[in-house]
C-alpha cells in the first residue's frame, strides 16, 4: 500500500510512535523481530517513503525520511534501525543504475506493495567490515549455463527474519574479481537464517547470521560488481544517507529518554522536598544539558537534509566526523538523564534502562570514531601541504 492511496491524511507518526513503545519492552525482553511494527508502517505507506515515484513509490529525499525514521525510533529503537536501513538502501539502490531498471522497480515495486524489506550485509566472520578493506569470502561462481551460484555467511544481518531482499557484499570468482553488492532475495533456495543474535542493545533487529549456500543468481543480480580500484571513490551521497540514519536513529532514542526523564523529574516529589525534583536549579541545568545536545542533532540533521536534497552531499570525511558526532551527542544525553534518575534508570520497569543500552549501539557503526578522525585528519593536513 502507498502513501498515495492516503493522499488526504499524512500517517500519524506519533501515533506509531506510542504504539511501539507500548510494545518494545516485550521485543526488547524476547529479541523476537517486531514485525507488527512493519506491517503497521507498510499500511502506513511509509515503507515506500524512499522509492521512486516511477516504481510506485513517494520519491521523497532525505528530510521526509528522518522525520519518519526520529519518530519510529522514539517508540521501538529496534524497528528504527531496520526501517532507516531500508529507507537508506531503497534510495540507494535507486541510484544505483548498474542493475537494470526493471530489477530497481521490482525491488522498489516489492517494497510498495509487499511491505518487502530491503537492507545490506556486509560483515563476516574474518574480514568483519568492509570499509576498512579486504576482499570478502562471499564468493559467486560461474556455472556451465551461464547462471551464478552464491556461498558465504554473513553476521550482523539487521532485519534478516524480516528482509525481502539483500544487498549481500560479495566478489566473483574471477582472475580479478570484481566486488561489491549482489541483489538477492531473502526468500531464494539455499538462504538460511542462523540464529546468533544475543546483544545489549537493539535486541528486536534480530541482526543473525546468514549463510548462502549455493544461491543460484543472475547476471543482473551481479551487475552491481566492479573492480576493487573502483570503489576507492566514496559514494558521497552514500556515505550522507548512512550517516543521517544513523543520526536520527539515535537522536530518536535520545529524545525518547529525555521525555521519560523529564516527566520523571516532574512527578518525583521527595517527602524531605516537598516539591517536585524538576523545581530544583540542578535538574534544569542538566535537563538543558540534554536539550543542547539534541537542538545541536537536530540543527545537524536538517542542515544535512538539505544539502542532499538539494545534490550537494557533504564530503565523505565530513560525514563521517558528522555520525560520530551525532551518536555521542544522543549517547551523552541519554547518559544525562541516567544521572538523574538514580536507581529508577536502573530499574528494567522503566525505559530508561532500554534507552541506555540501544544508546550504546551507536558507536558500533562504521564509521568508528577512530576511523572517521583519522580520514579527517588526514584530509586536513594534506589540504594545507
Amino acid at each position: 500500500m502507498s502513501l498515495a492511496l492516503h493522499q488526504d491524511t499524512a500517517p500519524d507518526l506519533d501515533a506509531l510512535s506510542e504504539a511501539f513503545a507500548a510494545r518494545a519492552a516485550e521485543h526488547d525482553r524476547t529479541g523476537r523481530f517486531p514485525h507488527a511494527n512493519f506491517a503497521a508502517l507498510h499500511a502506513a505507506g511509509l515503507l515506500g517513503l524512499t522509492v521512486p515515484r516511477a516504481h510506485g513509490g513517494q520519491g521523497e529525499g532525505m528530510a521526509a525520511a528522518l522525520k519518519a525514521i526520529e519518530a519510529v525510533s522514539r517508540g521501538c529503537a529496534s524497528t528504527g534501525l531496520v526501517f532507516a536501513m531500508h529507507l537508506t538502501h531503497q534510495a540507494g539502490v535507486a541510484r544505483e543504475t548498474a542493475f537494470p531498471e526493471a530489477l530497481r522497480a521490482r525491488v522498489g515495486a516489492d517494497a510498495v506493495r509487499q511491505g518487502a524489506l530491503i537492507n545490506a550485509l556486509r560483515v563476516e566472520p574474518e574480514l568483519g567490515s568492509p570499509s576498512r578493506g579486504g576482499l570478502p569470502e562471499t564468493i559467486a561462481c560461474r556455472q556451465p549455463d551461464g547462471s551464478w551460484r552464491l556461498s558465504g555467511r554473513k553476521i550482523y544481518s539487521t532485519g534478516s527474519p524480516g528482509l525481502g531482499w539483500m544487498l549481500v557484499w560479495a566478489r566473483d570468482d574471477g582472475a580479478a574479481p570484481r566486488v561489491g553488492p549482489v541483489l538477492v532475495p531473502a526468500r531464494a533456495h539455499g538462504v538460511r537464517i542462523e540464529e546468533s543474535w544475543d546483544h545489549l542493545g537493539l535486541r528486536a533487529t534480530a541482526s543473525h547470521d546468514v549463510v548462502f549456500d549455493d544461491v543460484r543468481l543472475e547476471d543482473a543480480q551481479l551487475a552491481a560488481l566492479r573492480p576493487p580500484a573502483e570503489w576507492r571513490v566514496p559514494d558521497a551521497t552514500g556515505l550522507a544517507w548512512n550517516t543521517a540514519g544513523i543520526g536520527a536513529l539515535y537522536t530518536g532514542v535520545a529524545r525518547a529518554a529525555a521525555a521519560w526523564i523529564a516527566q520523571f523529574l516532574r512527578d518525583r516529589v521527595p517527602s524531605g522536598l516537598g516539591k517536585p525534583l524538576a523545581t530544583l536549579p540542578r535538574m534544569q541545568e542538566k535537563a538543558g544539558a540534554i536539550e543542547e545536545l539534541l537542538t545541536a542533532n537536530a540543527r545537524l540533521l536538517r542542515g544535512l537534509a538539505a544539502e542532499v536534497d538539494a545534490g550537494t552531499p557533504p564530503g565523505p570525511a565530513e560525514s563521517g566526523l558528522l555520525k560520530t558526532t551525532l551518536v555521542e551527542n544522543a549517547a551523552r544525553a541519554v547518559e544525562i538523564a541516567v544521572s538523574l534518575a538514580g536507581n529508577h534508570a536502573l530499574s528494567r520497569r522503566n525505559p530508561l534502562e532500554r534507552h541506555w543500552r540501544d544508546a550504546q549501539c551507536g558507536r558500533a557503526h562504521v564509521p568508528h570514531v577512530d576511523f572517521a578522525h583519522q580520514s579527517a585528519g588526514r584530509e586536513a593536513l594534506e589540504g594545507g601541504a
